[in-house]
């Protein structure tokens, strides 16, 4: 590790000397979320540079926490993987969310908006039960970024998978949910739902998607674990 350490005989001293470095904790939310390859763990923290991205994965290997793997029919391609101490570390991750979403300020965490981070977790936390059985592509339209970041599709096969299109795919799109990022942003954290942000949400497309959208919206785990709670 690169930090000089604590110096003290403590085993949360010794814990926190491994998993208190910049970017680390976040790190392990991507991981712990499912992600395991390099460029999409760049995906979930795009703000972390991927010289720091991996220098922080070797710190993390070298502590036992994540294991290197090569991916058999992937020449040269490589899958992280988290040993058994870094699945122990599952409910260390969760609590540290679900103490921030109770107890920092949300209006903090709704200046560091991100529509790339925002949609990619949507991707990966969207529900397609109640989608119909079919190709579903879904577009979503900030109105207030730039014309260069303004467009986000979601093509939901009918086997369930996921694909986030920065670039139009080229399918029928389904719905359109035109809004703000900031709203988004809160629907997305649990601050608020849909219903209650009426005003600021315009649908064009299918009214049996549109209808359903805050069960098949795909909300950050701690918004779900918050309302379970609540």
């Amino acid at each position: 590790m690169s930090n000089a350490g604590y110096k003290q005989f403590c085993p949360l001293a010794m814990a926190a000397e491994v998993l208190c470095t910049r970017w680390t904790m976040v790190l392990l939310r991507e991981m712990i979320a499912g992600s395991t390859r390099f460029n999409d763990l760049r995906r979930g923290v795009p703000k972390m540079s991927p010289t720091l991205l991996s220098q922080r994965l070797k710190d993390l290997e070298a502590a036992g926490i994540v294991e290197k793997r090569p991916v058999p029919s992937e020449r040269g391609v490589f899958e992280y993987r988290l040993t058994d101490a870094g699945q122990d570390l599952r409910e260390v991750v969760i609590s540290m969310g679900m103490w921030g979403q109770k107890w920092v300020e949300s209006s903090l965490s709704l200046k560091n908006l991100d529509p790339s981070l925002l949609m990619w977790d949507m991707r990966r936390n969207l529900n397609p039960d109640p989608l119909p059985k079919q190709r579903v592509v879904i577009q979503f339209i900030y109105h207030d970024l730039p014309s260069t970041k303004q467009n986000w599709w979601l093509v939901i096969e009918a086997a369930g998978d996921v694909d986030l299109c920065w670039a139009d795919p080229g399918f029928d799109v389904d719905l359109f949910v035109t809004t703000d990022l900031r709203t988004m942003t809160a629907v997305w954290m649990g601050i608020t739902n849909v219903a209650a942000e009426a005003d600021k949400f315009e649908f064009s497309g299918a009214l049996e998607i549109s209808d359903s959208i805050q069960t098949w919206l795909g909300l950050s785990p701690f918004a779900i674990q918050r309302k379970l709670i609540a």
